[in-house]
């Protein structure tokens, strides 16, 4: 670990309030003004660019629209003219009737899936998403917006990791390529209690990435969100080299503002002992919660990185907490993470989670949980990979 006082972030970042990876003092993050990028990708076989088919879901079921029929050869699109992005968006309504658990509707456009919904004991909807377009190249876009009714309880997550290759694009005004966007805005009523939890991002070398999210929580609403990003593909000795991961968190509660997390991962930050030091995993957890949380829960969030390979910090919000991690291997930021979700849940007296049957089968995050209480279970565990 950083030297206790050492700010994690990168050097073009000004830490107002200090931030630590002994145990996490947050302040506000600001990585002053994003340029702005233009550019386009190569549109993919068998698909139309922006706009391709909306799909209609609700009550669960999620039943798709027919296929949009292949382009033959003699349909493609001429190469005289600009190739266009993707862009994809979703739509999500969540409402929870009297004595009865959560429902939804919504739509989307390809390549974004609204998949078949899994309605949990605690009343919570579990929804999975899928990009059927492989990934992300310069000039996507996705979209993807929620609004949760009063005392609704969702959850929303990636039928798999989502990847961003190298960027198309590249001019001699824009000499790294154009930039992939995924934008994501959400709004919690009275009392609802949303999970955001996707599956880790690949970013390949060269590529250039934007997210944004930004949620809006009435009283008593509850807000999780989680991203884990591997930057390249270390099995391949891969860096991100020119690419850049950029990313903008905003809570605001009936109004006032609760978190700005701004970060920017790119160059010198992956080197730098006060950004990534020189590991290709980040990860990071926001929990903002309907009431401030105790220093017990810190105290047991920071336990559960025992057995756990990578660096981890963990530190609280006016309402809520933070956690990040570096290092890596995705595997044990996910399984912290996990942990972590475990904890907020009994602090709120909510259900013990049980792992989305999308991700990985073999997942297994050591959670004991047999006697009522969440601690990690240490024995057999596996080795990492």
């Amino acid at each position: 670990m950083s030297a206790p006082g050492a700010c994690p972030w990168p050097r073009n970042s000004s830490c107002s309030g200090g931030v630590t990876w002994g145990e996490l003092e947050l302040g506000g993050l600001d990585t002053g003004p994003s340029a702005s990028e233009q550019g386009a990708s190569l549109p993919r076989p068998g698909g139309n660019p922006c706009g391709n088919g909306y799909q209609i879901s609700s009550g669960g079921l999620g039943q798709d629209s027919p296929d949009t029929a292949e382009l033959s050869g003699a349909q493609l699109p001429m190469l005289s003219a600009p190739p266009k992005p993707w862009c994809a968006e979703a739509h999500l309504r969540f409402q929870r009737p009297a004595d009865r658990g959560t429902q939804h509707q919504g739509g989307a456009t390809a390549p974004l899936k609204i998949q078949r919904a899994f309605a949990r004991a605690d009343g919570r909807c579990e929804l999975p998403l899928l990009h059927t377009g492989g990934g992300l190249v310069g000039g996507d876009e996705l979209s993807i917006g929620a609004e949760l009714g009063p005392h609704s309880r969702a959850l929303i997550t990636s039928v798999a990791a989502q990847k961003v290759y190298g960027s198309v694009g590249r001019s001699r005004l824009e000499p790294r390529g154009s930039w992939s966007r995924q934008r994501l805005s959400f709004e919690l009523l009275e009392g609802a209690d949303l999970e955001w939890l996707p599956q880790e991002l690949v970013v390949f070398a060269g590529g250039l990435i934007e997210q944004s999210c930004r949620v809006e929580l009435a009283e008593g609403a509850s807000w999780l969100g989680a991203d884990v990003v591997r930057l390249g593909r270390s099995a391949d000795a891969e860096t991100l080299g020119e690419g850049c991961w950029r990313s903008r968190l905003e809570v605001r509660r009936q109004g006032r503002w609760s978190v700005v997390d701004q970060l920017e991962l790119s160059g010198e930050t992956l080197r730098s002992p006060h950004g990534l030091a020189g590991m290709p995993v980040f990860g990071s957890l926001v929990w903002a919660a309907p009431a401030p949380v105790p220093e017990a829960l810190l105290e047991l969030c920071r336990a559960d990185r025992t057995g756990l390979e990578g660096e981890m910090a963990c530190g609280r919000l006016d309402q809520g907490l933070v956690a990040r991690y570096r290092g890596g291997s995705t595997q044990a930021a996910r399984w912290w993470f996990t942990r972590i979700w475990a904890r907020i849940r009994a602090e709120r007296g909510l259900a013990v989670p049980v792992l989305p049957r999308v991700w990985p089968f073999q997942e297994d995050p050591w959670l004991d949980t047999s006697d009522g209480i969440v601690r990690p279970r240490l024995a057999g565990k596996p080795e990492f990979s």
